[in-house]
């Protein structure tokens, strides 16, 4: 497990999946792709530590590139989740302001709210529940930012809520574009509600306005942390800003570029000069694939009630 190790309460979710494989109801998937983790259902992977990895979930490929400014834990949160069923994969990534390891308690608090909305769509209710865990942060003067990405496999969309973050690049295999993945961007299926969308812990409470696309096959989309639009090249200490990232990830295709985050990382790199980066930074970059969403969903309630009557799990 990256970041932190398994914490207590993710305990019987991995009995539970460990039961329904047993009883041949929830085969352990392995992963396809060479060097990849296959996320398992009900599993929660991420934290604020240094890692570069490839994760595996049901109709997505993934890759995770997270690097500390300073020492072995950073400022900058990552995790990804899988629900019971396989059918809804989470994305998020925050930005705690601030450098070191002050952003682990954060981190292990966003981890608990990530196990309890595993299996809900609505990343608003998640976005309002983090900012409740996070109000603390005003009184020191801090605050974070977050992005969360919902795929729901069965009907292919994504549902994006956006507190006060940099906004996602999406590429669409069919148009062959590139564009910032916003409200009112288009493909958009459905405005979801809600009104303000304020970094977590400045106000509390917060409304947070969600939407969502249909993602097609070949698409991709990026997720990533303010230092690389904040990266400055060496000769006039000009930021990148988002229209510079934009411009450079415009002549890469997902199809044709295997390695696509760290091409991106490298076109920043070269915009800096080759110097390093001044901040956490970290980038997710997921690709929508062929595979069909893993169909479970009635076997792992068949497997949850089974562990409950054996007293294994109280979910």
């Amino acid at each position: 497990m990256d970041g932190m190790a398994e914490s207590t309460q993710e305990q019987p979710r991995w009995l539970l999946r460990r039961l329904s494989s047993s009883l041949g109801l929830l085969p352990l998937v392995e992963p396809t792709t060479p060097n990849a983790q296959r996320l398992q259902c009900m599993e929660v992977w991420g934290g604020n530590r240094a890692t570069e990895s490839r994760l595996e979930l049901s109709g997505l490929d993934a890759w995770v590139f997270c690097e500390p400014y300073e020492g072995p834990e950073g400022g900058d949160i990552h995790y990804i989740s899988s629900c019971g069923s396989g059918d809804i994969s989470r994305f998020v990534i925050a930005d705690v302001a601030g450098h070191g390891s002050d952003a682990s308690d954060l981190a292990m608090r966003l981890r608990g709210l990530m196990g309890k909305h595993l299996n809900l769509l609505n990343n608003a209710r998640l976005a309002i529940a983090l900012n409740r865990e996070f109000a603390g942060l005003e009184a020191t003067g801090r605050f974070a930012t977050a992005v969360l990405a919902t795929f729901f496999g069965p009907s292919h969309h994504l549902i994006v809520c956006n507190a006060g973050h940099p906004r996602p690049l999406w590429f669409n295999a069919a148009a062959g574009v590139w564009r910032p993945l916003e409200p009112n961007v288009p493909g958009q299926v459905a405005d979801l509600g809600g009104i303000s969308n304020l970094p977590l812990g400045v106000l509390e409470p917060t409304d947070y306005e969600q939407f969502a696309v249909k993602i097609g096959l070949g698409d991709a989309v990026v997720l990533y942390t303010d230092s690389m639009i904040e990266a400055t090249a060496p000769d006039t200490d000009a930021e990148l800003g988002e229209a510079g990232l934009l411009e450079l990830v415009r002549g890469l295709r997902p199809a044709d570029s295997p390695d696509l985050g760290r091409q991106i990382l490298g076109a920043v790199a070269g915009y800096r000069g080759g110097q390093p980066a001044k901040d956490d930074q970290t980038l997710i970059v997921f690709q929508h694939n062929t595979a069909p969403p893993t169909p479970h969903g009635v076997l792992f309630r068949t497997a949850a009630r089974l562990s409950k009557a054996l007293g294994i799990s109280d979910h």
